[in-house]
C-alpha cells in the first residue's frame, strides 16, 4: 500500500474498481482544514480522464506496470501478432483492443506495450512514424498562397492532411499522437 506522499506523474494506482494513472497531481494545504492532493488521473484500459481529490495520507494500492518493446509482425485476421524483442516469445492482440495503433504502425515496426503481470493492456505506437502516401489528390501548381492542404491516404488507410505539393508514393513523418503531418523524410 502506498499513500498520497508516493504520488507522482505516472504513478499507477488500483481505484473505484479500475487502474488509474496520474497525469497531474498537486498538493494542497489550506489555511484551515486538513491537507489535501488535488489529482487528474487517466484511466490505463481506456484513457477516461477525471478529477479526483484524495485526503493527505490516503491509502491507495499501487500497481507495478511493466513497459516493454514488441515487435508488430503481422495482421492475421482480427488480430495483430506482437514478439517480444527481449524473449521471442509472440501474443496475439485484438484489433479492438488496439484502438487507432493499426493506423499507425507497419509490419517489423516497435511499439510499446505495457504489461499488468504478463498481461497486455495497451499498445502505443512510436511517436513518430514514417508511413507513404497510397492515394492524394495532385497539388494545383501555384495554388499555395494561402498554405492550403488537402486529405492525403497512408499506406496504413490512415487519412492525414497534408500541404498542397505532397505527391503520391513520397514516405511522411506523421505524429502519433496527434495524426498531424510533420514533414518528410
Amino acid at each position: 500500500m502506498a499513500d498520497t506522499s508516493d504520488f507522482r506523474t505516472g504513478f499507477t494506482m488500483r481505484h473505484r474498481g479500475g487502474l488509474w494513472s496520474i497525469a497531474e497531481f498537486q498538493h494542497v494545504k489550506p489555511g484551515k482544514g486538513p491537507a489535501f492532493v488535488r489529482t487528474k488521473l487517466k484511466n490505463v484500459e481506456n484513457g477516461k480522464v477525471v478529477e479526483h481529490t484524495f485526503r493527505a495520507g490516503e491509502k491507495v494500492e499501487e500497481v507495478r506496470l511493466e513497459r516493454r518493446p514488441y515487435q508488430f509482425l503481422y495482421p492475421d485476421g482480427d488480430f495483430f501478432v506482437f514478439m517480444n524483442t527481449e524473449t521471442y516469445e509472440q501474443i496475439q492482440l485484438h484489433e479492438e483492443s488496439l484502438g487507432d495503433v493499426p493506423l499507425y504502425i507497419k509490419e517489423s515496426d516497435i511499439c510499446s506495450m505495457l504489461l499488468l503481470e504478463g498481461n497486455p493492456l495497451s499498445v502505443e505506437a512510436p511517436l513518430t512514424v514514417e508511413l507513404k502516401v497510397k492515394e492524394t489528390d495532385p497539388g494545383l501548381r501555384g495554388d499555395t498562397a494561402q498554405g492550403g492542404s488537402k486529405p492525403a491516404t497512408m499506406e496504413t488507410d490512415l487519412v492525414v492532411q497534408v500541404p498542397l505539393f505532397i505527391e503520391e508514393g513520397e514516405v511522411l513523418k506523421i505524429d502519433s499522437r496527434t495524426g498531424k503531418y510533420l514533414g518528410r523524410t
